[in-house]
């Protein structure tokens, strides 16, 4: 059994959804894992085709049931399907923020970074910030 000052020590770490690109980003991610790179062991990853097929419908439906917060590991300039599909995927992040608005949810829950399959370090380093802004995020909210 845990001593209460043990059980206080406990860390929680928001659950994050990645939303992973089979032929670019999971690469990037499967590299930060096999490297042995840290990141919060709350992020989850779900691999589409292309950055541009996520629907926004997706990320509403995870943040409304259980995830604290979305983060779109998009395929950037190297998507092997469309030549504007960086754009395209900002355009779907900023349609769901504003749908995300409209549902009282703060649009920082979503985050959106081009991670290429050797972007191991920099995939880590978003975990990490995106962790520690929903951490904060949620204690404000917590407090209002």
């Amino acid at each position: 059994m845990l001593a209460i000052d043990e059980a206080a020590a406990v860390e929680v770490h928001p659950r994050i959804l990645v939303f992973s690109t089979a032929t670019i980003s999971d690469i990037g991610i499967d590299l930060a894992g096999s490297t042995h790179l840290h990141y919060p062991p709350s992020v989850f990853a779900i691999s589409v085709s292309c950055s541009s097929g996520i629907r926004p419908e997706w990320i509403l439906h995870a943040l409304n049931h259980g995830f604290d917060g979305v983060f779109i590991a998009a395929d950037g300039t190297d998507c092997p399907f469309l030549m504007d599909c960086t754009d395209r995927t900002a355009r779907i992040a900023g349609t769901t923020q504003d749908l995300m608005r409209q549902h009282d949810i703060a649009p920082e829950r979503l985050k959106m970074a081009a991670i290429c399959s050797v972007c191991a370090e920099p995939f880590v380093r978003h975990m990490q910030q995106f962790a520690e802004a929903l951490t904060v995020l949620s204690s404000t909210k917590k407090t209002d």
